[in-house]
């Protein structure tokens, strides 16, 4: 679980300072829910920015561990035992982002701690499950006394068949996310259009007549509930107001853009991650955009 940090309060404090702003200037307007929405996107951008930061270091860190494990086989193939390999390759070469773990793994072996327990806490420092499974075959293969060495160089291989069964995944659902997306945004188009256009005009034909040929005329009463007007003058009312708006074609239609989005978001991480945390993600995303889309071009 990511801790939290002080710099997240401000954007907390300006989330909340938007939202009471937006009571105070937009309240019963129609842009008081999308200033809400907007808010709360203020408040938890900071959350997001860094779990999408964090799952790009964790990427880098996978393929930088690709090469400290190419360096680690190098150095061990010259004759140094892995304690000497590991600080060797620390102080000569770069990892980006992994370079502040591999200086903490080679400061533990100098240090005389245990190259199992400076392994196993650089592992779970990085978080990366592959880390994990290839620094627990190292540490099995060290205690049951294999040739360290050939185990790297099967390590070395194995990374290198993940690293390219990744790539083509990646590369061969690149289109069908593209898509999603693209489905996603037609969708909301076609929901402004329908309650922008349609809804409006079946709302005035509640108050007119239709012609039904040979200039016969008939008076309409389709009592279409479009929209309800939301009470703020008690909690009850509030409560009362808000179910009734979610009862009428606006609440649902905004109910619709939440559902697709959501499902379209989980979708879209399980083909490009194939986590369901990265779906949640795709999701909150999306749900946003539907929210902000849907409310604002509502009448």
């Amino acid at each position: 679980m990511a801790k939290f940090k002080q710099k997240y309060w401000f954007g907390i404090i300006f989330g909340v300072f938007f939202a009471v702003l937006d009571i105070v200037l937009f309240r019963g307007t129609r842009y008081f829910v999308p200033g809400l929405v907007l808010a709360v996107t203020i408040g938890w951008a900071q959350f997001w920015t860094d779990f999408f930061l964090e799952n790009a270091r964790r990427k880098e860190y996978e393929s930088r561990f690709l090469e400290l494990v190419r360096n680690l086989v190098g150095a061990v193939k010259s004759g140094m035992p892995v304690s000497k390999a590991i600080v060797h390759i620390a102080n000569t070469s770069d990892y980006g982002a992994l370079t502040p773990h591999v200086k903490k793994l080679a400061n533990k072996v100098e240090w005389s701690i245990s190259v199992k327990k400076a392994l196993s806490d650089f592992s779970l420092a990085t978080g990366n499950d592959v880390i994990k499974r290839a620094v627990s075959t190292v540490i099995e293969a060290e205690q049951a006394g294999g040739n360290i060495e050939d185990v790297l160089e099967s390590i070395t291989v194995s990374l290198l068949e993940i690293k390219k069964i990744k790539e083509s995944r990646r590369a061969s659902i690149h289109g069908q996310i593209i898509q999603s997306y693209i489905i996603f945004f037609v969708f909301l188009a076609v929901m402004v259009v329908i309650q922008s256009l349609l809804i409006p005009y079946l709302g005035r034909m509640q108050s007119g007549s239709v012609l039904l040929g040979e200039g016969v005329s008939e008076t309409t009463t389709m009592n279409i509930k479009t929209s309800v007007k939301i009470q703020f003058s008690s909690v009850s009312d509030f409560v009362l107001s808000a179910t009734d708006w979610f009862k009428s074609i606006y609440g649902i239609f905004l109910m619709l853009a939440l559902i697709q989005g959501f499902f379209a978001g989980i979708v879209i991480g399980k083909l490009s991650e194939g986590d369901l945390v990265s779906g949640v993600r795709h999701s909150l995303i999306l749900m946003t955009v539907a929210i902000l889309v849907i409310t604002i071009t509502q009448t």
